[in-house]
């Protein structure tokens, strides 16, 4: 029996000092918003201190009420800077390329929070960066999945110094009563999708980085192997196993005894550590599969045995049942309605948005 302590998922409170910047623009103070946790605007600046999940979303959603602004998730990723994640930040800031820096913020994110982490796939011209949700969101969950991808954005369009042109988001979430007032921020994205995630062409995963320094990039990135050693190994068992499954542009995966090898563990003890973190090799398996799925049938070259095949599944009626469970549909069906995401689209553009009275 593994007794390991559950995971207590925080986030770094110095996460609640762009909203408390941004509730003052509905004249919302400091002590309306963080008195009733007994937290002053001092306690926000302490680079220290952490907030429990649960408390940071009932600070979210405590933000959304007394605004009156549903859509607050949207006015929180245009605040987003690389600067606010500390040395992570500066160490993809500092990277030679958009892909290294999206590859700093995977493998380094628990030392933020194991709430939540990032997946990449590539396939042939299609990249894929997707939130994993490793824990509950809460009801603010709308808040925190739209802060992430209008906040990925702005941070690659800050990194590179362009604006990216041709992506498209998939939502985990309802169509939301209040999203056609942001349209234009997410101009190409599709509701109750089976993963949050972000869609862009590959190409632009070489995009040279405007601030690259390698000798900067080096220190920081120590910090950040310094950070994660130091967190509890159980604390992000989950993604590290995720991550030693398989890696972004090779196909196939690893099985239970190999990636057993890579965290030096037996594959009994890895089992036994993934149960008491809620979840199994085999889930963690089906939701690699699914991703890489989902950026495959973007593309109209492979046919769907191909598909099959690349994912490991020993028929193609294997795969569409197992698709069928993660969509609902079909594979043939969810590559009709997909239609790619590399035409000509909008230019994203970084819009202002002002307060607005009603909804």
């Amino acid at each position: 029996m593994d007794h390991s302590p559950p995971i207590e998922h925080s986030v770094p409170v110095a996460y609640a000092e762009p909203l408390l910047q941004l509730v003052r623009r509905w004249n919302v103070s400091a002590e309306e918003l963080l008195g009733h946790l007994g937290l002053t605007e001092a306690d926000v600046q302490d680079p220290r201190r952490r907030l429990a999940l649960p408390v940071f979303s009932d600070l979210l959603e405590r933000a959304r009420t007394l605004t009156g602004e549903p859509g607050l998730g949207f006015y929180l990723g245009l605040q987003k800077r690389v600067s606010m994640y500390g040395y992570l930040g500066f160490a993809a800031m500092s990277a030679a390329t958009l892909r290294e820096a999206i590859e700093m913020f995977i493998r380094f994110t628990p030392t933020l929070t194991t709430s939540v982490g990032l997946s990449l796939h590539v396939d042939g011209g299609m990249a894929s960066l997707t939130f994993v949700e490793n824990a509950d969101l809460g009801p603010s969950r709308d808040v925190g999945l739209l802060s992430v991808l209008v906040g990925m954005r702005q941070i690659a369009s800050s990194l590179t110094g362009r604006e990216l042109e041709g992506e498209s988001a998939d939502l985990a979430l309802p169509e939301l009563p209040y999203f056609h007032r942001f349209r234009h921020l997410l101009p190409r994205t599709r509701f109750n999708q089976p993963t949050t995630r972000v869609l862009f062409d590959a190409a632009y995963l070489d995009l040279p980085l405007t601030q690259a320094d390698r000798p900067a990039e080096r220190l920081a990135r120590e910090q950040c192997e310094r950070a994660l050693e130091a967190l509890p190994f159980d604390g992000n068992i989950v993604e590290r196993a995720r991550r030693a499954i398989g890696t972004p542009d090779t196909e196939g995966f690893c099985s239970l005894e190999e990636v057993a090898g890579v965290l030096r563990l037996s594959p009994r003890t890895l089992k036994r550590k993934l149960a008491a973190r809620g979840t199994s090799f085999s889930s963690l398996l089906d939701a690699e599969r699914r991703d890489r799925a989902l950026v495959m049938l973007q593309s109209h070259s492979a046919s769907l045995q191909d598909v099959a095949d690349r994912l490991g599944y020993s028929t193609l009626s294997h795969f569409v049942r197992a698709f069928r469970r993660w969509t609902g549909v079909t594979p043939a069906v969810y590559r009709r309605r997909s239609a790619s995401p590399l035409p000509s689209r909008p230019q994203l553009r970084v819009v202002r948005v002002r307060p607005l009275t009603g909804t």
